[in-house]
């Protein structure tokens, strides 16, 4: 029988939610169901930890790049002054320009204005263009008809696919198999190739599953 997934639950993690996460959560039941996620409250425990971190705690639905010139220094330390050939001053909270300077000519983006058009979006944060023509290719398998993302890239973020998305996603990177194993660091390497944010999503990972508990206990 599939772990029941409710919104109450969601909003107990999120209670800042945004509106197209509420809806999507909402209706999401028979998603979670489709992708074998809610095969298992471990599963279910890990999906949600991971969308609440590349989230923001279902906030967020575009990758936050307002960075003052101290944390662009730190974070691209190769890209910016000392370090670095670019001035930090001349990217600093200009979220477009850094963007198309950051994501420009990688990741599939080719055009000018590449970078800032197929940054990270919605609950696992899509970014680049080659992402979004595989993350096309995984949803349309599942939902036949489903619009192209790469040439719509804000339905990466609308209530009635945002969350199809994601599932098709995690499906189509193996992460079920590495939630079976409950493993925070598997699951986090197949959803962005590191361990960025590790420590928070092994928090959120615990906090998902008290919230499953219950379910746990029944099987």
């Amino acid at each position: 029988m599939p772990v029941a997934v409710t919104i109450d639950q969601v909003l107990q993690l999120a209670p800042r939610c945004g509106e197209p996460y509420r809806d999507a959560f909402l209706n999401g039941q028979a998603l979670l169901d489709h992708y074998a996620i809610s095969a298992t409250p471990l599963r279910v425990a890990h999906f949600i930890a991971q969308v609440l971190h590349e989230s923001g705690g279902l906030t967020r639905q575009f990758e936050n790049l307002r960075y003052s010139p101290e944390r662009l220094r730190v974070v691209w330390p190769r890209r910016f002054m000392p370090l670095g050939p670019l001035d930090p001053a001349d990217y600093a909270y200009n979220d477009e320009k850094l963007a198309n300077q950051i994501y420009g000519g990688r990741m599939g983006n080719t055009l000018p204005g590449d970078g800032y058009l197929y940054r990270g979006r919605g609950l696992l944060q899509l970014t680049g263009k080659d992402s979004y023509e595989r993350a096309t290719t995984f949803l349309q398998l599942g939902a036949p008809g489903a619009p192209d993302l790469a040439a719509n890239p804000d339905v990466v973020v609308a209530a009635p696919w945002c969350l199809q998305v994601a599932c098709a996603l995690w499906s189509a990177r193996g992460c079920n198999g590495a939630a079976d194993h409950d493993d925070v660091g598997e699951v986090t390497w197949l959803i962005n190739g590191g361990e960025i944010g590790l420590a928070e999503r092994r928090a959120l990972t615990d906090k998902t599953r008290a919230v499953w508990r219950p379910a746990f206990t029944c099987r």
